[in-house]
């Protein structure tokens, strides 16, 4: 007996899969739960094949939705859980490059399984069966020799991959990121087809690439990922600013484990899975400016080295025009802005004013910050010392301490006299100053070092 059963996702297919066969009609567990449960991995999502045309399914379950009734797919709620519930079918022409512009229903799940992307996800599996015996291997339908290559460690398309990348484009991006996750290797039919129809990546809408990108970087082999997105040319397509860090040297004594991209690589492999969106890209970005600041040493200077003098500004603007690009969300390009915009600040922690060290490490998930920094470190020199004491400092510092309520603000400045203008920001970032270091404890003390800096308030001054 399968011990699948507290899995609400499971239970839920199965129950549908079940009332449709009650009725006649044929279901099965299809596509990457298929897959997972042959690996003896946790399936996320639980989808349902079935020779059932939508209207029955819609007949059957009333509170259905139609997600995408015109392609055979009804969204099922049950149980609390949605389910995905698509009719066998054959697919017409893909004139845009990811939906068919026609389907034909079908009652041949041989005929279904042959429209997919890959051999791994192209299984059905029989629920009865599976809950009779426990074994997923017995319980599966394999038209497409998916097992085999399960077992063989291979991503490969179903049928001619031209055709099967014709019809819909992101299924190049998608095999590089199964292939990535379960630590697969793409058939060469399969990585030749990516390789000369990788230029029609582009015809996937922006959201879409974004989407898989993140995917890859979060899902616990990023590394992997971006290599083999390097090796199918669909790097040079979605990212070309990434390729550019191949090549690019940086000095050994700070960068002993090579040029900018083997560094990048270095600091993807330490992403694990679950990782935020924003700290991954964070950690793929955080060095995109070198290339277009990288400076020789000089040869008529003696001990002069590798430079990047502002790659730090550069990044920044090519990190915004890539998340732009892409569509990313505000608050996660500001987040991920912020990665690259202070990642080399960390060389000065050690000698931050109190204040300038307080504004730093209230920075916004300023534990991403710490993160970026320990790999970034890990993947370079191995030098933690400068993390080590800003960590220290951000898990020793209290919450009141570097975001204490203000003593002065734009209110106590009008009403000690000052007339608002262009030194007001200057004024009260002196008064909050004092106020991070402990030098004025009191609105008075603060308003005190104001007038010291900026002179009396005009209605003071003797005519």
């Amino acid at each position: 007996m399968t011990t699948m059963t507290h899995n609400p996702r499971y239970a839920a297919a199965r129950r549908i899969a079940l009332a449709l066969r009650e009725r006649g009609h044929q279901a099965y567990f299809a596509g990457g739960c298929v897959r997972d449960l042959l690996l003896g991995v946790e399936a996320k999502d639980f989808d349902v094949a079935t020779s059932a045309t939508p209207d029955v399914v819609l007949e059957l379950f009333p509170k259905a939705l139609t997600v995408g009734a015109h392609f055979g797919v009804v969204l099922v709620r049950e149980g609390g859980t949605s389910t995905e519930v698509a009719t066998f079918r054959h697919d017409g022409v893909y004139s845009d490059g990811r939906r068919p512009d026609a389907v034909r229903f079908s009652s041949d799940p041989r005929e279904d399984v042959r429209r997919r992307d890959f051999t791994i996800n192209g299984m059905l599996l029989d629920p009865v069966v599976f809950e009779e015996t426990g074994d997923a291997t017995r319980a599966t339908l394999d038209y497409v020799g998916g097992r085999d290559d399960l077992a063989a460690g291979v991503v490969r398309a179903i049928g001619d991959p031209a055709v099967r990348f014709a019809e819909d484009k992101l299924r190049m991006l998608r095999g590089v990121r199964f292939a990535s996750r379960l630590g697969f290797e793409i058939e060469p039919r399969t990585m030749a087809a990516m390789r000369a129809d990788a230029a029609d990546i582009h015809q996937v809408s922006s959201e879409r690439i974004r989407d898989e990108l993140t995917m890859m970087l979060t899902e616990g082999r990023a590394r992997q990922a971006f290599e083999l997105l390097d090796a199918t040319s669909l790097l040079a397509q979605v990212l070309p600013e990434v390729v550019r860090l191949h090549g690019v040297r940086q000095p050994p004594e700070f960068h002993p484990e090579g040029d900018v991209w083997v560094h990048t690589m270095l600091l993807l492999e330490k992403l694990e899975a679950g990782v935020s969106p924003t700290l991954s890209w964070g950690a793929l970005l955080h060095d995109i400016g070198k290339p277009a600041t990288f400076q020789p040493p000089d040869p008529r200077v003696p001990g002069d080295r590798i430079r990047f003098n502002g790659h730090v500004e550069v990044g920044v603007r090519m990190a915004e025009m890539i998340l732009r690009r892409l569509h990313f969300s505000t608050d996660e390009m500001e987040q991920i802005i912020a990665l690259v915009k202070n990642h080399m600040r960390f060389g000065d922690v050690m000698h931050m004013r109190e204040s300038t060290l307080k504004r730093f490490l209230r920075l916004p998930d300023f534990a991403e910050h710490l993160a970026l920094h320990r790999m970034d470190c890990l993947s370079a020199h191995g030098d933690l010392s400068l993390y080590e004491f800003a960590k220290r400092k951000y898990e020793e510092a209290p919450e009141e301490t570097i975001r204490p309520k203000l003593f002065v603000t734009g209110r106590e400045l009008i009403a000690a006299g000052y007339k608002p203008g262009p030194r007001f920001k200057a004024m009260l970032e002196t008064a909050e100053d004092a106020q991070l270091e402990g030098r004025a404890k009191t609105v008075e003390e603060a308003l005190a070092l104001v007038r010291e800096r900026f002179g009396k308030p005009s209605r003071d001054v003797p005519a």
